[in-house]
């Protein structure tokens, strides 16, 4: 019998589906420094951000047959050795788009409407002072949305914003358009198409509004010092992709500045202990890794990993 071990969860959609294939699926969560005690008894292992999967490990995990990675990206695997040794590695690139870029947009209203600074202070503010800071908040509709890193995600936040009245402003390394189909009232006899070509990096942060990251991470930050300067004054920032694609420093630097009107984070350097002074600050909004956390994704998450263990080894 294939045995699988969800060592970051599985939803019960994606576990049913595996034990209805005939697997035994094992959610038990193993400590990261046992796993090479534990792991070569199983064939499978599911993973989100929590567990790394790296070279020591994949040696030490002869009988390994996949490496499945709920989630878009690949970081926490070392996915190129793994497929070297012959084990196959897969990601749920579809199935958590919608959820992350919703929260995009929940960061992106929350700092619009000053919504996160007025419910830090509703319990012991001053109800009517906090009515005239929130009175300085701001609409979406006609602003200018900068997507960088224009895949599945960063084409669906691109998809709301275009809903929202947006102007969109797109960089990608690979992609040079793409066609935002959107459907009205999930619709296929009501829709549309809007084209969406891509813009130079320097283009997108010099004239956006509002700005989201949709590309992985890497040993050095995207955004720092230099790349704030170029900025409007009163930039909205949302990071929902990486801890450390954005110099935290620089950033609350910006910040006090008044360069960047404020920060949407759902990713920190130093997870699961991100630094006190971004928790605290009035202008971030937090959330804790949740992009693609929602009932919904979770669920399609799990199956779609379902689909792809049971194709390959059913």
């Amino acid at each position: 019998m294939i045995k699988i071990l969800a060592n970051d969860g599985i939803h019960p959609d994606g576990k049913l589906l595996l034990e209805e294939a005939g697997f035994e699926v094992d959610t038990n969560k193993v400590p990261q420094e046992k796993l090479a005690e534990v792991l070569p008894g199983y064939d499978v292992i599911i993973v989100r951000s929590a567990t790394k999967v790296r070279q020591d490990l994949i040696d030490a995990c002869p009988n390994l047959k996949i490496i499945a990675r709920g989630g878009v990206g690949l970081d926490n695997v070392d996915h190129e050795y793994a497929r070297n040794k012959g084990i196959h590695v897969c990601n749920t690139p579809n199935a958590s788009s919608r959820a992350v870029a919703e929260l995009v947009f929940t960061h992106a209203f929350n700092l619009a409407r000053l919504i996160n600074q007025a419910n830090r202070q509703m319990a012991t503010g001053d109800f009517d002072k906090l009515k005239k800071l929130c009175s300085d908040g701001i609409q979406l509709r006609g602003r200018t949305l900068g997507v960088i890193g224009f895949g599945r995600i960063g084409q669906e936040a691109a998809r709301m914003g275009i809903g929202l009245g947006m102007n969109i402003l797109a960089t990608d390394l690979v992609v040079t358009e793409a066609n935002i189909e959107i459907k009205v009232f999930n619709s296929p006899d009501l829709s549309l198409s809007v084209k969406v070509e891509t813009s130079s990096w320097d283009e997108v942060l010099r004239n956006s509004d509002f700005i989201t990251l949709h590309v992985p991470g890497g040993k050095t930050a995207l955004i720092g010092a230099a790349e704030f300067a170029k900025m409007k004054d009163g930039v909205i920032l949302i990071n929902t992709a990486r801890g450390g694609t954005i110099d935290e420093d620089a950033l609350l630097e910006a910040l006090a500045s008044g360069k960047v009107g404020g920060a949407g984070l759902d990713v920190f350097v130093g997870e699961p202990t991100p630094r006190k002074e971004i928790l605290e600050h009035p202008r971030i909004s937090v959330s804790p890794h949740v992009g693609g956390s929602t009932k919904e994704a979770q669920s399609a998450i799990g199956m779609e990993l379902a689909e792809q263990i049971i194709e390959k080894l059913g």
